[in-house]
C-alpha cells in the first residue's frame, strides 16, 4: 500500500548516513555503526577503499564484519543511490572518521564519490552534518577548510578523549567520543557518561 494514500505523512524510522574514510581511527566507524543499532537507528554505510586498508591495519575486523554491522551498504561510485537524493529523507550523516582529503572535497563541493556527494547533499538540506577530523598537527590549510565547513552548517568534531569521564580502556575513550557526536542528531547512547558537576561544589556559588 503506497505509504501517502489519503495525504497520510508516513512515520520512517529514524536514518543516519556513516560514511568512513580512510584516516586512521576507523574503529570510530564501527563503534558509529554499533552505537546505531543499539539506538535502532537505520544505518546507510558508504566507504572508501582506503577505509578498508585502514580497517585490515588497525582492526582484527574483515570488511563483511564492517558492513554487517550497517542496515544498508551503498558501493562508492554508485552515485544513483538514494543517499544521492536531497528527497531521502535522514536525520543527517556523520563521517568516522574523517579524512583530510574528504574533508576537502566536501568543502569544496567538487564531489566525485558517493561518501562526498552524500554529505553535499546533508549540507544543501540543511541536515546535521558531523565530521570527526583526524589529523594532528592542522595546518592553516585544513583550519580554514574547517572554518569554510563550519560557515557551510557542518560540525567539526575531531575525537579528544574526555577525561572527566575516568575512562579505562580505549574503547571507553572511542565510546565516548563516538556518543558526544551522535548528541548532534539527538541521540542519546547509554556508553556516554555524562558531566554531573564538579565533585564538592554547592549551589551557593564560589567563595571566592
Amino acid at each position: 500500500m503506497d505509504d501517502h494514500v489519503n495525504g497520510a505523512i508516513p512515520t520512517l524510522k529514524p536514518r543516519i548516513v556513516v560514511g568512513i574514510s580512510g584516516a586512521s581511527g576507523v574503529i570510530y566507524g564501527v563503534r558509529v555503526l554499533d552505537a546505531l543499532n543499539d539506538l535502532n537507528v537505520e544505518s546507510h554505510l558508504v566507504v572508501t577503499r582506503a577505509a578498508l586498508l585502514t580497517l585490515s591495519q588497525e582492526t582484527d575486523l574483515t570488511p563483511d564484519d564492517l558492513t554487517g554491522r550497517a542496515s544498508v551498504v551503498h558501493k562508492l561510485a554508485d552515485v544513483g543511490a538514494t543517499i544521492a537524493s536531497g528527497s531521502f529523507r535522514t536525520l543527517g550523516m556523520i563521517v568516522a572518521p574523517c579524512s583530510v582529503k574528504t574533508m576537502s572535497e566536501i568543502a569544496t563541493g567538487v564531489t566525485s564519490t558517493l561518501l562526498t556527494r552524500a554529505a553535499d547533499v546533508v549540507l544543501k538540506e540543511r541536515r546535521p552534518l558531523v565530521l570527526m577530523v583526524r589529523e594532528t598537527p592542522f595546518h592553516l590549510g585544513h583550519l580554514r577548510t574547517m572554518t569554510a565547513l563550519a560557515e557551510m552548517g557542518a560540525t567539526i568534531a575531531p575525537p579528544l578523549p574526555a577525561f572527566y569521564s575516568r575512562p579505562k580502556s580505549i574503547d571507553d575513550m572511542v565510546d565516548q567520543s563516538v556518543g558526544r557526536a551522535l548528541d548532534a542528531f539527538g541521540l542519546d547512547w547509554s556508553a556516554v557518561r555524562r558531566w554531573g558537576g564538579m565533585k564538592g561544589s554547592t549551589a551557593k556559588g564560589d567563595a571566592a
